[in-house]
């Protein structure tokens, strides 16, 4: 361990223009009337915000836990056309699906979404023929208008080379498609920060208690700040519910008798050190309906996902033993054992996807956002994906402004108008941002290559406010842990100026501590101890 003992007491004092306290937040939530409150801040509701506020709409967005903090961070990290729904002909979808995807690559955040090769191995008596996979790539590949390559067939000897820990007995061959891979919690938090600047007035861990109704129109919701327990209030002309598996649970504090509209589906997901490198993707047929990946991601290796039903409170929602080995089983398809031994393994998570309501297995049920209207007015929207985040957001836009009656009509800029390709903040070439990082130091200093490409990576431009800090105090120029490329004046920018409240807020999403196995009982105390030194 790297870390200094002065640590704790690092960073006491907000950076200029920092976030405003938790108190000064819940006021000026309280003291105003919003024209849309938007309840949950995962990526729909932080899309929905974003888009709002763009239209010059007042623009209040709170969450019960962190930003991003539930299914909007269990994700598979992946921007993708979905290659699967081409077996169930939703050409059209694949094909929106790449546009959205090739946007958020090269316009809205080039500096959080990386290209990524995939592999596709096609074994004897697998479920899929090499010739169907290949037709299936190249088509895959044609609806993205060829601007990633042309997907294609190699050799097992060529995969093997790439890929060291591929397994080849029976492998007949192996299809080649390109996607996008993010990491979700960062491209959340950018969104969030995103819709700040635009105006929007935002708070996390503050749960909904009830909601506020005026002649029997929901205008409102009574909260509670769980850091502190402070009771307050928010008008609002409107109110989204966007809690994404606690939809239909709020609905119910519209209307007790409201029928449920949705189902979850459980993904889980595990996190392995890597053995051997990982130049591409793994995407491997299980059965006609899923595939199990094995992905490349933050230096380590990120397999799954299932697809089980689940009836049970989302806030209990984990990755169990079954659903680990179930991941395991099924990477050991493609992965040699050596690859997947338990002792690699650093992490395991499970989020919820939100289905529409309906029999049948969920596997095969349809990826699609339900929006609906309840009895006083409140509009409920759930379900989608990262890929089309954005695309949902202005979806719900002309939702909102179709509503009839809906107070928001006259005062919203028209959906068409908005800026389709608005950057998120920090936007730039990752690469030069690495560069200057390094070059850019003060004489007698140097900072870690390793820490520099992941600042880059993960914060863009706004890395260089990060090396202030740093410039300012050298000590926060540590490592947080000596195995992760992660350093002290990170937690001191999410505690100041990324809603970050709480030990896992920081570790968990703001960074990647957690997931890659480094958060220790000294290294989480460390963090409380910052987190409780703002003033």
């Amino acid at each position: 361990m790297t870390t200094p003992q002065s640590v704790p007491t690092l960073g006491t004092h907000p950076a200029a223009g920092a976030n405003p306290g938790r108190a000064e937040t819940r006021e000026r939530l309280s003291n105003a009337t919003y024209d849309l409150l938007v309840i949950g801040g995962g990526i729909l509701g932080t899309s929905v915000a974003w888009h709002a506020a763009q239209s010059g709409l007042r623009v209040a967005m709170v969450d019960a836990g962190d930003f991003a903090g539930a299914t909007s961070s269990a994700s598979s990290k992946l921007v993708h056309g979905g290659l699967r729904y081409l077996q169930t002909g939703a050409v059209k979808l694949v094909a929106e699906n790449h546009h959205e995807r090739r946007v958020l690559a090269k316009d809205v955040a080039p500096h959080l979404v990386n290209p990524l090769t995939f592999y596709l191995p096609v074994y004897k008596g697998g479920p899929v023929g090499a010739a169907k996979l290949g037709a299936g790539v190249f088509a895959y590949s044609a609806l993205s208008a060829f601007g990633d390559g042309v997907g294609k067939v190699i050799s097992p000897a060529k995969a093997k080379a790439d890929n060291p820990g591929l397994r080849t007995d029976n492998l007949k061959a192996v299809a080649v498609y390109y996607d996008h891979q993010m990491n979700d919690s960062r491209v959340a938090v950018m969104t969030v920060r995103a819709a700040v600047e635009s105006g929007a007035v935002v708070l996390n861990h503050a749960e909904v208690t009830g909601l506020r109704f005026t002649h029997g129109k929901v205008t409102g919701a009574e909260l509670k700040d769980r850091m502190d327990g402070t009771e307050f209030g928010i008008d609002a002309r409107v109110v989204l519910n966007a809690t994404g598996p606690w939809v239909d649970h709020l609905r119910k504090l519209e209307d007790k008798g409201a029928a449920p509209s949705i189902r979850l589906s459980k993904g889980a997901h595990i996190v392995m050190k890597r053995k051997s490198p990982w130049k591409a993707a793994m995407a491997t047929p299980i059965d006609k309906y899923r595939i199990t990946f094995a992905l490349p991601w933050e230096d380590q290796l990120l397999l799954g996902t299932t697809d089980t039903q689940y009836e049970g409170d989302p806030a209990d929602v984990r990755a169990t033993e079954e659903d680990i080995q179930q991941i395991l089983d099924e990477a050991a398809f493609s992965i040699q054992d050596a690859d997947l031994d338990r002792d690699l393994m650093t992490y395991a998570f499970a989020g919820l996807r939100v289905l529409p309501g309906g029999p049948g297995d969920v596997s095969q049920a349809k990826r699609e956002t339900v929006v609906s209207e309840g009895k006083g007015g409140m509009l409920s929207v759930a379900g989608g994906k990262w890929t089309t985040y954005r695309h949902i957001g202005r979806t719900v836009m002309k939702k909102l402004a179709q509503v009839p009656g809906s107070p928001l009509t006259e005062d919203m800029e028209p959906v068409s108008s908005l800026v389709r390709r608005t950057p998120l903040p920090g936007v730039a070439n990752p690469n030069a941002v690495a560069h200057r990082l390094l070059v850019d130091r003060e004489p007698g200093s140097r900072m870690d290559p390793l820490t520099a490409r992941h600042l880059a990576t993960h914060y863009g431009s706004l890395s260089f406010d990060i090396a202030r800090l740093v410039n300012e105090n050298p000590e926060l120029g540590e490592r947080i842990h000596e195995d992760g490329p992660e350093i002290w004046a990170q937690v001191v920018y999410a505690r100041d100026n990324e809603w970050a409240a709480t030990v896992d807020d920081v570790l968990r999403r703001r960074t990647t501590l957690t997931i890659r196995g480094l958060d220790s009982e000294d290294v989480r105390a460390r963090v409380k101890g910052m987190l409780n030194d703002k003033s």
